[in-house]
């Protein structure tokens, strides 16, 4: 793959699902990595992987809702390496209390939401840029979804946050590009992980079924897929891509929540 030999990352969110796939290809293409997330034990686990591959790595719990929390990060990551030359926003997500039909949505299931995936993720990626313009340049890349771009039924603040990251990755871009700050995202597709396939939203074997049927590649995504263009993101190949939103989905264009929610309204009308 891509070296980053030299180069030091941070990874929220490290800990699990695609993180994980994040922090393991930095690691391979020789990246120390810094690994953040709001539980202890997943990210020693990962930790215990980066190392096994002869890069360095630290482990630093971070709740990314807390700005002192962010700036701890930011010191742990500066006193361990020196410097931080890529930084992926991958922390975010939607509970499964915060799921339901826009006419129901609540201002703190609305605030929930929006908050960790677009505020939060904002001020990490400032907080990196502040670095990175003292150190003259780095990479942020910022972890959107399918769901930023295509209708998003019963998430549809989860949505609306992810296309406000894109623009915000786009004008990011632009305002600190003369720095030597690459910014860009990227949308996945559906990439079950260990909780989504046990007991969230892939746990469905029928749900999986209708999901490939409609991916052209017949297969889904896996956290690897993702972790391999973050380390192309990360790297000096990567050197003339800035402000972009990468889709890796597979070629699907059927946005999953769209697919599932047609699903439950056809059966509701066929009863």
């Amino acid at each position: 793959m891509f070296n980053l030999k030299g180069k030091a990352v941070v990874v929220t969110g490290a800990g699990r699902g695609i993180g994980t796939g994040i922090s393991r290809a930095m690691a391979k293409c020789g990246a120390d990595v810094v690994l953040a997330g709001r539980s202890a034990a997943p990210l020693e686990v990962m930790a215990n992987e980066v190392r096994s591959l002869g890069v360095r790595a630290i482990t630093v719990p971070t709740d990314i809702t807390d700005p002192t929390q962010i700036d701890a990060l930011v010191g742990a990551a500066l006193a361990e390496f020196g410097r931080i030359d890529a930084w992926v926003n991958n922390a975010g997500s939607a509970n499964a209390a915060d799921v339901g039909p826009l006419i129901d949505l609540t201002s703190d299931r609305f605030d929930n939401v929006v908050d960790l995936n677009l505020k939060w993720t904002f001020f990490c990626a400032q907080a990196a840029a502040r670095v990175m313009i003292a150190q003259g340049g780095g990479s942020i890349i910022n972890i959107s979804s399918r769901s930023g771009s295509q209708p998003n039924p019963m998430t549809g603040q989860y949505g609306a946050a992810k296309a406000g990251i894109e623009n915000l990755t786009a004008t990011m871009a632009v305002e600190w590009g003369h720095h030597g700050i690459r910014v860009n995202a990227i949308a996945p597709g559906l990439v079950p992980t260990e909780d989504s396939l046990t007991t969230g939203s892939m746990s469905k074997p029928s749900r999986v079924a209708r999901q490939i049927e409609s991916v052209p590649l017949r297969r889904l995504g896996t956290v690897d897929d993702i972790g391999a263009a973050c380390a192309f993101l990360a790297s000096d190949e990567a050197g003339w891509i800035t402000g972009e939103t990468i889709q890796i989905t597979g070629g699907s264009r059927i946005p999953v929540g769209y697919l599932t929610y047609m699903h439950k309204i056809t059966e509701e009308l066929k009863g």
